[in-house]
């Protein structure tokens, strides 16, 4: 199949290859010689004459025949030369240009780990195109980051540990690489040389007088020698199985002075071969054009390599045969890859409609950082659906990959120039709000509260009106602020809460009103019962403010309310309300909100607190789609997301009453 015709059809007055060219023309006269010297030992009455080896008209072949076999041809023999490679066939294809620069490395190490490193070569070099070509995006678009943020170009330093770890992987593999066909070149080359002795043995089976049992038997130890013999190098592969495949057929030729041998052995290569034209012809009967061309290639290699020739009148019918199934699989592989090119086109209009949709983003003006925020996040989603969206035609990828780095790249460029502006913005307003610091440093030791008190509230309510400043200086000034305004409201809060007589009065009545509770009697029914309490608050809320160091009287007197809503089986979250109105009541004061300011900060950032571990949890059940609903682990998070859904549900009640208050 060298030469792209039947491998049994062998000029045998041409040589093949380059291996021994000049010797052929003697091989075929000592053939003769053998024959005439043969025959006329054994008596025969007509004059012996040679075994003729007539050459062979060619067959015409169509043009796209000749380059599936060549194709076929050059893939056996890359096997031929490293066994291993055969299983490249075998090893899933993945969708590594949809894969993320961490899931990248990962799959670079699986397959170090798992397959042979001759066979996972395409596989490698996809990776690391994909890796390069994202990481260098990444690595771009944080430059134009760190210059936009007043970096010089000079200073721009960027790794990360992925690239460390894809690094030290790829490394590993290269290690690997290095290492197998360091010693599978010394193999091949004596691999070579075992079988030009065993071709050189071949060819001198004609020259020895002996039996020709003797001899044919000497002939199949040589082909079994050849069949065990490893593989060699890949450019010496044809010549090689030429040169051989030919001296087997002058030896063949030679077998004419005993038919019963020869005719044997061709029997039996005619019945292989029709089972491998068989197999083949049921493998074009099948779907799978891929995997029956993955088989067809090992039928390939069968015919060549493992059996000998056929009876001459059969030869040239069998091969047409076994081309034509050869023909139907590869035609079904073509429609397969045109069915695959469709598929990349419309991934390339897909692509092609996510870059347009970026570029109309990027030429859209923005006012405002929420706006500017929803832009990005709407941009990063395309870009991920730009990642994900399959492969597109090779001839167009770097030029659809460039069009849609400039997209992002032009959308970047507005986004910084935006923060720029922004920024300077954010400075003007730090100027403001160290004014106001100014002015609150200056009056928090004043004792003029008339005065002062009205001030203070004004640069509160006007610092909640300045914009952002940077965030290296928000949290700074704020607790500059925070101490000044606080140091003056505390002494305010101080002289306010110094006990008096009425505060006395009210923590004496608190104290006999929470020992009459407990002999209280609640009716049964549930609803009159929370009616009740509910009164019992009403009336301690009614007794007025106790001095600050017994406010400890309040905690006592929710403690008793715990205990007869218990008592009532409330629902914890009613309870929860009904108690917490209590709270509100002693921390609402006209004159100071900071301590209601206080609660609905707190609020907030439990409700923040609580979304992202719902959220957390949500995710983390993702990871248990295969798994039954009555697993422990899986049970445990769905009641842990219900009862955080539960309080969280009590925080946005709790804020609703704080809004309610002012």
């Amino acid at each position: 199949m060298s030469d792209i015709n039947n491998p049994e059809e062998v000029d045998g007055t041409e040589e093949i290859n380059s291996i021994e060219n000049s010797d052929q023309s003697n091989d075929n006269q000592n053939a003769e010689d053998a024959v005439n010297a043969t025959e006329a030992v054994n008596g025969s009455s007509e004059t012996a004459e040679a075994p003729k080896i007539e050459p062979v008209q060619k067959p015409e072949i169509a043009e796209e025949d000749d380059e599936v076999i060549n194709e076929i041809e050059e893939s056996n023999a890359e096997d031929a030369e490293d066994e291993g490679n055969k299983d490249r066939h075998t090893i899933e294809v993945k969708a590594y240009d949809t894969m993320s620069l961490e899931a990248l490395a990962i799959e670079l190490e699986k397959l170090i780990e798992k397959e042979k490193v001759q066979a996972i070569k395409s596989h490698v070099d996809n990776i690391n195109s994909e890796f390069k070509t994202k990481f260098q995006a990444l690595i771009e678009e944080k430059k134009e980051d760190f210059l936009n943020d007043g970096g010089n170009e000079i200073d721009f330093y960027y790794s990360s540990p992925v690239q460390k770890r894809y690094k030290e992987a790829y490394k590993a593999y290269r290690k690997k690489v290095n290492a197998h066909y360091q010693s599978l070149e010394q193999n091949l080359k004596q691999n070579l040389a075992n079988k030009l002795e065993i071709i050189e043995e071949l060819k001198g089976l004609i020259n020895v007088e002996e039996n020709i049992n003797t001899t044919y038997k000497h002939f199949k130890e040589l082909q079994e020698r050849w069949r065990n013999t490893g593989p060699i190098p890949r450019d010496k592969y044809n010549n090689a199985w030429n040169s051989y495949h030919h001296h087997v057929e002058i030896f063949y030729d030679f077998l004419n002075i005993n038919r019963d041998l020869r005719d044997l052995d061709f029997k039996h290569n005619l019945e292989k071969k029709l089972l491998i034209i068989e197999r083949a012809e049921e493998l074009a009967m099948g779907d799978d054009a891929m995997r029956a061309f993955r088989e067809l290639q090992e039928l390939h290699k069968m015919w060549k390599e493992e059996l000998g020739p056929v009876p001459r009148e059969h030869r040239e019918s069998i091969w047409e045969r076994f081309k034509a199934a050869t023909k139907t699989i590869n035609d079904k592989r073509q429609v397969y890859y045109k069915e695959i090119d469709k598929v990349y086109e419309k991934n390339l209009e897909y692509k092609l409609e996510i870059i347009s949709k970026i570029e109309d983003i990027a030429s859209q003006d923005t006012n405002s950082h929420g706006s500017l925020q929803k832009k990005i996040k709407t941009v990063e989603e395309l870009r991920e659906a730009f990642f994900n969206a399959g492969k597109v035609p090779i001839k167009v990828n770097e030029e659809t990959w460039a069009k849609f780095k400039d997209s992002v790249r032009l959308f970047n460029r507005k986004k910084n120039a935006f923060y720029k502006d922004l920024k300077k913005d954010q400075y003007k307003n730090l100027q403001l709000k160290l004014d106001l610091i100014k002015i609150a440093e200056d009056n928090k030791e004043s004792d003029d509260f008339e005065v002062t008190t009205p001030l203070m509230k004004k640069i509160q309510s006007d610092w909640k009106k300045i914009g952002h400043v940077p965030r290296k200086d928000s949290d700074k000034i704020w607790k500059r602020f925070k101490a000044a305004c606080n140091g003056y409201f505390d002494r305010i809060h101080a002289k306010r809460n110094a006990a008096s007589a009425e505060q006395v009065e009210a923590y004496n009545k608190k104290n006999d009103f929470l020992n009459s509770l407990k002999d209280l009697k609640l009716p049964k029914d549930k609803a009159e019962g929370v009616e009740a309490i509910k009164e019992q608050i009403k009336q301690w809320q009614t007794i007025g403010r106790v001095p600050s160091d017994k406010r400890y009287i309040d905690g006592k007197f929710q403690k008793t309310i715990d205990g007869l809503l218990n008592d009532l089986k409330v629902d914890k979250a009613e309870a929860e309300m009904i108690k917490y109105e209590n709270k509100l009541d002693s921390l609402n004061d006209a004159n100071d909100t900071r301590n209601l300011d206080n609660e609905r900060t707190f609020i907030r950032k439990k409700i923040d607190e609580l979304k992202g571990q719902i959220n957390q949890l949500e995710n983390n059940l993702q990871f248990f789609t295969n798994v039954d609903e009555d697993n422990p682990l899986v049970k445990e998070v769905h009641t842990n997301i219900k009862n955080h859904k539960e309080s969280l549900n009590v925080l946005k009640a709790k804020l609703r009453k704080i809004k309610d208050l002012y």
